[in-house]
């Protein structure tokens, strides 16, 4: 009964600390400047509660980042469990360009919190990677992108990600520009896990063929 209690506990804790991050990163981008105390009184938990979790601002706002960029990261084995490698990849770009639009938001809520730049560059990078690398190396056993790509070049092929407003009607232009991304990966695939012929058009390529010719 006591462990069952201890696990009731931790529970609980992990439920309050991932709301107090939800929020307050619905409340940085909004307002740099939003008061500790708001966003406790929105993420339900009492001062002492976000104070155990967070002790400061600069402890709040670079977990944040950190959460955020970790749940884009984990969204690429998800997606993979239950997409066709090329469908994982594409959904996780819409992913990561919300992140990118959230990141650019928090930015003056990470520059008021600390000017340590250095180290800001690269919180969370290495999962956001792996998550990459496992995506390319799903869609290359498909044969649905060229072989031989690197999370380096993914990540230039979407850098005009982070060129648009994100205060703007920023969705559409970033589908455009990953609709296109998925379409240069896409160039020169082997295609052995490409998507499915058109029926008419292998209906027509067998009727064309050897004793099926058209009248």
């Amino acid at each position: 009964m006591r462990e069952d209690k201890s696990a009731t506990l931790r529970s609980d804790a992990q439920r309050n600390r991932e709301r107090i991050l939800e929020v307050a990163l619905a409340e940085l981008t909004r307002a740099a400047d939003a008061p500790l105390s708001a966003i406790a009184k929105k993420a339900g938990v009492g001062q002492g509660t976000f104070y155990r979790n967070f002790p400061n601002r600069e402890a709040l706002v670079l977990e944040v980042y950190r959460y955020e960029m970790q749940q884009v990261a984990d969204a690429a084995a998800q997606l993979l469990q239950t997409r066709a490698p090329d469908q994982a990849l594409r959904e996780w770009m819409d992913r990561l360009a919300r992140y990118a639009m959230a990141k650019a938001g928090l930015a003056d809520a990470l520059r008021q919190a600390t000017s340590k730049y250095g180290g800001l560059a690269r919180l969370g990078h290495g999962p956001v990677t792996q998550a990459v690398t496992l995506l390319l190396n799903a869609n290359e056993e498909a044969g649905t992108i060229r072989p031989g790509l690197t999370p380096d070049d993914f990540v230039l092929a979407i850098a005009g990600l982070w060129q648009i407003d994100p205060h703007s009607d920023w969705q559409p232009r970033a589908t455009r520009l990953l609709d296109l991304v998925m379409d240069g990966l896409r160039a020169g695939a082997s295609g052995a896990g490409g998507p499915p012929t058109d029926e008419s058009e292998t209906d027509g390529s067998q009727a064309d063929g050897p004793g099926g010719g058209r009248n």
